[in-house]
């Protein structure tokens, strides 16, 4: 797992809805005011309320300067991944190296099926998962005439998608035993929600990372670190309470700036290199005290 001590990089979890558009981006625009490094969006296409999260991206990297966007994580099955690498490979470049690809392989698989997608088994959606990031790699390999005959995924004759400033990561929500050890064998990022594992589930899932990167001859440090975290943030002196309303992920908490630096040291010390923090209420004034109250205080106590 990663031994950098720098300061934990601090992000927005954000939902993409229709009804609310004009207000997603002006959190996205105050995210990126504030000195937040993330912004995280989820992918589900067969969500009637959201927009198209690929769509929004390319507004918040167009209504930004400086933050990184990255789909938490993208719809594996109902992107393929050819086209998933154009489309990566573009929005890095048109927003000048700021773009990372988060990747899943699937679930919800009846809603998949009902917008044309394939209903694929867990064994079957980890294959499909390892060739797509074959196929991206590829893609964005800057070759010509590409090919790849794969079980789920074929390309004959592709041309790479367009260079990119930066080398994109692939970072993958991954929690079963073999999707770990296609983290650490493949990818460069990590990126579970604490409330989907608690704590004692992800420090096993960094060891099995840990040991699948050093096996493929990788340095296990190299591969980012990314949690995805609940709450609310309080004014200072507050304290901390628990969340577990409706609707919140295990974990979740309400907590002032000094609790909050409580309640992420011992995932960095566990490995964690990034939060991404999904609020419980979404308003600029949460945003706006994670990045101007909170992360100094990350910064100097963390760091």
């Amino acid at each position: 797992m990663p031994t950098d001590r720098t300061a934990p990089r601090l992000g927005v979890f954000l939902t993409p809805l229709a009804d609310d558009v004009a207000h997603v981006r002006e959190l996205a625009r105050t995210a990126d005011r504030v000195g937040l490094d993330l912004v995280g969006i989820q992918d589900h296409p067969y969500q009637r309320r959201f927009v198209d999260t690929w769509a929004l991206m390319a507004t918040v990297l167009a209504d930004t300067t400086r933050i990184t966007v990255f789909p938490d994580v993208a719809n594996l099955p109902l992107r393929p991944p050819a086209v998933l690498a154009k489309t990566a490979a573009s929005l890095d470049l048109l927003s000048g190296g700021r773009f990372e690809l988060g990747l899943g392989a699937g679930g919800f698989w009846d809603a998949i099926e009902a917008m044309g997608g394939p209903r694929r088994t867990p064994g079957a959606s980890v294959d499909a998962l390892v060739e797509a990031i074959e196929v991206l790699r590829l893609m964005w390999s800057g070759d010509r005439n590409l090919r790849y005959d794969g079980d789920h995924y074929r390309l004959a004759g592709a041309h790479a998608a367009p260079a990119t400033p930066h080398p994109v990561g692939i970072w993958l929500g991954a929690y079963g035993p073999r999707m770990l050890r296609t983290t650490g064998r493949l990818a460069d990022g990590w990126v579970p929600s604490l409330g989907f594992a608690d704590r004692a589930e992800l420090r096993d899932a960094h060891r099995r990372i840990d040991d699948a990167a050093t096996d493929a001859g990788r340095d296990p440090s190299t591969i980012r670190r990314v949690l995805n975290i609940t709450g609310a943030v309080l004014p200072a002196g507050e304290g901390r309470r628990e969340l577990d309303g409706k609707g919140m992920a295990r974990g979740a908490i309400a907590g002032d700036p000094a609790a909050w630096v409580d309640h992420l040291a011992p995932f960095v010390e566990d490995g964690f290199d990034a939060f991404v923090l999904g609020f419980a209420d979404e308003t600029v004034d949460q945003v706006r005290r994670w990045g101007e109250e909170v992360a100094p205080l990350v910064a100097d106590r963390l760091g």
